[in-house]
């Protein structure tokens, strides 16, 4: 029993890693200050091959100010080729952020992007 106890356990790490996702993001400024659309490309991080189907969420935090500025979480919506999503955030100020990917379908996983908003040259 404690053999088939510790397989198991090897197992389940292995085929959890196999799961794990990667993604591209591209956020552009709009008309407005701080708010940005996210176009984000989800792919399977060891095969490279487009996630389809994905329930996603896309959220933001400012690493040098912990817990003073976080954006609360908006979903994504399915873009038009295989593994595109696209989100508008509102960011609360310009500087370095921590974009918060949350996947939960079809895998569960959190992906971290840097995402530096910068004041629009006028």
């Amino acid at each position: 029993m404690k053999r088939f106890l510790f397989l198991c356990l090897a197992v389940v790490p292995t085929a959890v890693l196999a799961q794990r996702l990667d993604a591209e993001v591209d956020c552009k400024p709009t008309t407005h200050d701080l708010v940005y659309d996210c176009q984000v490309v989800l792919k399977e991080a060891k095969t490279g091959k487009p996630v389809s189907g994905a329930e996603v969420s896309i959220g933001a935090d400012m690493p040098s100010m912990p817990m003073a500025h976080n954006v609360k979480p908006v979903k994504a919506l399915p873009g038009a080729a295989p593994g595109e999503y696209a989100a508008r955030i509102e960011l609360e100020m310009f500087g370095e952020w921590a974009l918060k990917l949350d996947v939960r379908k079809p895998v569960r996983d959190r992906i971290v992007k840097k995402f530096e908003a910068r004041e629009p040259s006028r």
